[in-house]
């Protein structure tokens, strides 16, 4: 199949299917007269491409599910193992949005008149809140 085949089946563009192969995340295809020839096993692989995507799987994360486990793992273990770890990312990522929801939501309150009042009140505030970072 050509690229502009695999392109439509996959439902993606052709410059992504040449992204993909140069970082190493579809097989090189073969060549007939300088045109890419692909098998229909390349779209087994791009249609997990675009879960993994859809997942947020990284394009680093993508390169070690299809390379960075030993050959006999199997598919759902590669998936669940990076899986697990997007989770945990993601949990980091949800708490610390909620700590710049109540940041901001303060900051909507703000009422300061200059710059000194308003440094003072967060100084003030931080002291409360956490502990020093001097280590003192």
């Amino acid at each position: 199949m050509t690229i502009g085949q695999i392109a439509r089946q996959a439902g993606v563009r052709a410059s992504a299917i040449r992204f993909y192969e140069q970082a190493g995340l579809l097989p090189k295809p073969s060549r007939q007269s300088g045109q890419r020839k692909y098998d229909e096993s390349v779209l087994d692989r791009l249609a997990v491409l675009e879960y993994a995507k859809d997942c947020g799987f990284t394009l680093a994360e993508c390169k070690q599910l299809f390379h960075g486990f030993s050959d006999n793992a199997p598919m759902s273990r590669r998936v669940q193992d990076i899986a697990a770890r997007k989770i945990s990312e993601l949990d980091a990522l949800a708490q610390r949005i909620r700590i710049m929801k109540q940041v901001l939501e303060g900051a909507q309150r703000c009422r300061c008149i200059d710059l000194q009042e308003c440094a003072k009140k967060i100084r003030q505030n931080r002291g409360a809140t956490r502990p020093n970072r001097t280590g003192a």
